[in-house]
Order: structure tokens, then C-alpha cells, then sequence
């Protein structure tokens, strides 16, 4: 087999010619670990060595067919930490060995947002793992402009979730929701992302903080993380739980992080005068905003969110750093790479009631 010699500052190291990468196959929704020629990163691009991946729910919907295939093959994870193994032509400000969280897309660069530097509303991003290939595997390649550099005290384990099972309720709650200090939050659904939007909303001074699920035992950790209340959406008094919670008022936000219909209209219907809605789980269902003159009348909006913003990463980064946004919690398993298939069983089956399963190639 070829190798290929690349030098750090002690010493001598050896890269093979391949490595080892989860592949799916579309026409056959196989799921199997082989061996990939270990791609060279082009201009602008670095070649990193993946740490930690996470498995999302979003790479359960293209196994399941939930969302559509882009690539007959493909290698799946877009939450990915590592260091950087080799620099592309043209890459500064970046050197081999630097930790680092990847980008979970790539902007066009030529549609009319990208020309106007809003590449975060690019018309046409290709996402990691759908359009190209992602870090379940030994090596990934990335675009420069769109790492963060990880704090050497932030484990790489956390940082990988940073992009995407932390970064998306971020935006959720900062940018989509918009959330205020003293402002009353909802969040249905309390897994990897509700789990997170508790911590975030509580983080920006919302109060009180609502979750409500169907697990008696992720209603126990949201509490444990920074809720205030935990109802169980089942009860038929939980309009009058969260009314009483909220001193009559009901919430100024709510966060769907289920995306089924029966959840969104939970939640809809919780919402005070003018309040708003933020979908952020995803399902094929269709739910609706009911009678018109209701929805007009009570002036309550209704705003989906997908993802952030690549600065999100780095400002996430800090807090952790820091100590105010503790992540401990949140990696509930790691598995290595050539298990990849027993680690999406497990959060499709939701056993242990995981925030985050991490693969470690």
C-alpha cells in the first residue's frame, strides 16, 4: 500500500493511502464501514483528522428515508471535532496539529446572499453528509473560512457537538426566538435539542422555563439542567399547568423540538397574545395554524429555524471554555467507528434516553 509522509515539529508520521469511513447506500439503505482512499483537500480546504463525531436525527431520516438521498453513496456525520492533518493550496492562519470544530455545509458562493456576504442564507448550500461526505470516518475534508478553532480546555468530545446539537438551539433561541430576559419559554420535546434550548433558554435569563415530554425520565434531567417545571404532554391539565406556571399568562415562546403535529399544536396553544412558535424538530407531518381570524386575532407568529451561524460555534466554544454552559451531560456515549451501526440502533431506539452518542473512529 502507498503511504504518504507528512512531518509535524517532533516527529515522523505515516498516512496510509486509505482510511476507514461509515458509507450509506441509497438504493439499498445499507450502512457499512469500509476502506476509502483518504481524500486531498483542495485550495481553501484542510484534510482533518476526525476525533469525535456525533450521531444526529437527521442522519436517522436519510436511513429511513425521511429526507431524500442526494449521492447513491455517501459518508454520513456532520458534528465533527478534530485537528487539522494537512493544509490545502492558498490555506493562512491555520497549521497542521490546530483543534478545530468543521462546518456543517458549504455555501455557494455565487448566489445573491453569498454575494452579499450572508453565506449563513446561502440559496444553495450543500450540507455535510447529505451533499458531500461527512466525519464518520478517519479523516474529512473542510473549508478553512468555516472552522473554529476549539479552547485547549474544551474537550474535543464536547466540541463536536457544538456544530449542530448545541449551535441549532442557539439560533433557535437567540435568533429565531428571539428569547428576552424574563420572558416565559416552552420547550416540547426535552432530547438531544430540547435538552439544550432548556440550558440556552436559561442561559439568556428566560424564566420560566416550561418543558414538557412524555418521558417521566427526560423531564427529570431538563429539570436537573434548568428547567422549572417539567409536565408531561399526555396530561389533560396541561394548558392549565402552564397557565399556572406562567401566572395566567401562558408563553411567550415556544420551542417544537419534536416537529409532530401534535406537538406543534400543544404548543401553539400555549402561547400568549403575540407569542411566537419555533419549529425546530422536523417530521412529514403537516400540522396547521387553525381558523385564520383565531390565529390573526391573537397575533401569535409561527417561525421555523434550521441551523446557524458559523460564529454561533465559536461564541459556544467560549462559554464552555468559560464555565458558564456546562456540556458534561450531554455526551451520553461514545462508540468507535466500525460499531457506527449499533450507535444509530441506539438513539433510533432511544435507549438510555441518549442527548448525544458520539462516534470515535
Amino acid at each position: 500500500m502507498m503511504a504518504i509522509v507528512t512531518i509535524d515539529p517532533d516527529h515522523w508520521s505515516v498516512m496510509t493511502s486509505t482510511m476507514r469511513a461509515q458509507r450509506f447506500y441509497s438504493d439499498t439503505k445499507k450502512v457499512v464501514v469500509e476502506d476509502v482512499p483518504i481524500p486531498e483537500p483542495g485550495p481553501g480546504e484542510v484534510l482533518v483528522k476526525v476525533a469525535f463525531c456525533g450521531i444526529c436525527h437527521s442522519d436517522l431520516s436519510l436511513i429511513n428515508g425521511t429526507f431524500p438521498s442526494q449521492l447513491p453513496v455517501v459518508t454520513q456525520g456532520h458534528e465533527a471535532s478534530g485537528t487539522i492533518a494537512r493544509l490545502g493550496p492558498g490555506v493562512t492562519g491555520w497549521a497542521e496539529g490546530d483543534r478545530v470544530v468543521v462546518a456543517a455545509g458549504k455555501p455557494c458562493m455565487g448566489c445573491v446572499n453569498c454575494l452579499r456576504t450572508d453565506t449563513s442564507s446561502c440559496l444553495r448550500m450543500r450540507l455535510m453528509a447529505f451533499a458531500y461526505d461527512g466525519g464518520w470516518a478517519e479523516y474529512t475534508i473542510a473549508q478553512a473560512f468555516g472552522l473554529t478553532r476549539v479552547p485547549d480546555n474544551v474537550p474535543l468530545e464536547q466540541a463536536a457537538i457544538l456544530a449542530d446539537a448545541v449551535s441549532t438551539p442557539f439560533g433557535a433561541v437567540v435568533r429565531t426566538g428571539q428569547v428576552g430576559i424574563g420572558e416565559s419559554v416552552g420547550i416540547w420535546g426535552v432530547g438531544g435539542l430540547g435538552t439544550h434550548i432548556v440550558q440556552l433558554a436559561r442561559l439568556v435569563g428566560a424564566a420560566p422555563i416550561v418543558a414538557v415530554d412524555v418521558n417521566p425520565a427526560v423531564l427529570e434531567r431538563a429539570l436537573a439542567v434548568g428547567a422549572d417545571y417539567a409536565f408531561d404532554a399526555r396530561d389533560p391539565e396541561l394548558t392549565a399547568q402552564i397557565a399556572e406556571a406562567t401566572g395566567g399568562r401562558m408563553l411567550d415562546v415556544a420551542f417544537d423540538a419534536v416537529g409532530k403535529g401534535s406537538t406543534f399544536d400543544q404548543a401553539l396553544n400555549s402561547l400568549t397574545v403575540g407569542g411566537r412558535l419555533v419549529g425546530v424538530g422536523m417530521s412529514a407531518d403537516a400540522p396547521t395554524i387553525g381558523p385564520t381570524s383565531v390565529f390573526n386575532f391573537t397575533k401569535k407568529q409561527v417561525r421555523g429555524h434550521l441551523g446557524y451561524q458559523n460564529a454561533d460555534i465559536g461564541t459556544l466554544a467560549t462559554l464552555v471554555s468559560r464555565g458558564r454552559l456546562d456540556l458534561t451531560r450531554s455526551i451520553s456515549e461514545i462508540v468507535p467507528l466500525e460499531d457506527v451501526a449499533e450507535g444509530i440502533a441506539k438513539l433510533d431506539r432511544a435507549e438510555g434516553n441518549p442527548i448525544r452518542i458520539l462516534i470515535q473512529p
